[in-house]
């Protein structure tokens, strides 16, 4: 995928099951409500600890769109990701799910497998699905999104 003298240079784009991962990041209190005051969401079960604590969840849990938002940044931070960047054209699709909460203490990682490889009807242009996840420190899946990107075979003019 990409040059062995200079892995930032990509001579392919990825294969379906290519994978990487990034570092970790833990979602604090302030996370959480920075976020509700920029989101304006301030649904009981993020900002309310007593209200929480009546739920299946027992205590707070962080907005999944905040997790989302967690997941992309720590997508765009790796090197693999810095790779592939200057041949997004564009972000086309976005199917996303939450199958377990986030909590506030919780470190989460991404996981980017390339999912699905599509060429496009124009020449030199590649629709690729991301399946990107973020995984806690127990191991779960908290969230799951499917990224559909266009991209730019290397070596085609933009």
């Amino acid at each position: 995928m990409s040059s062995p003298s200079n892995p930032a240079v990509l001579v392919a784009l990825p294969d379906v099951g290519y994978t990487f991962e990034s570092a970790g990041r833990t979602i604090s209190e302030a996370d959480i409500v920075q976020f509700a005051c920029l989101s304006g969401d301030f649904n009981r079960l993020h900002v309310d600890a007593e209200y929480a604590k009546s739920t299946r969840y027992g205590q707070r849990i962080a907005h999944g769109l905040l997790v989302l938002s967690v997941l992309s940044g720590l997508t765009t931070q790796t090197v693999a990701y810095r790779g592939l960047e200057p041949h997004v054209l564009a972000l086309i699709d976005l199917n996303c799910r939450f199958p377990k909460p986030t909590f506030i203490g919780d470190t989460v990682h991404a996981r980017v497998t390339v999912a699905e490889r599509v060429a496009d009807i124009k020449p030199g242009r590649v629709k690729i699905v991301f399946r990107r996840e973020a995984v806690n420190q127990r191991g779960e899946v908290v969230v799951q999104a499917d990224f559909t990107m266009l991209m730019r075979e290397p070596g085609v003019a933009a």
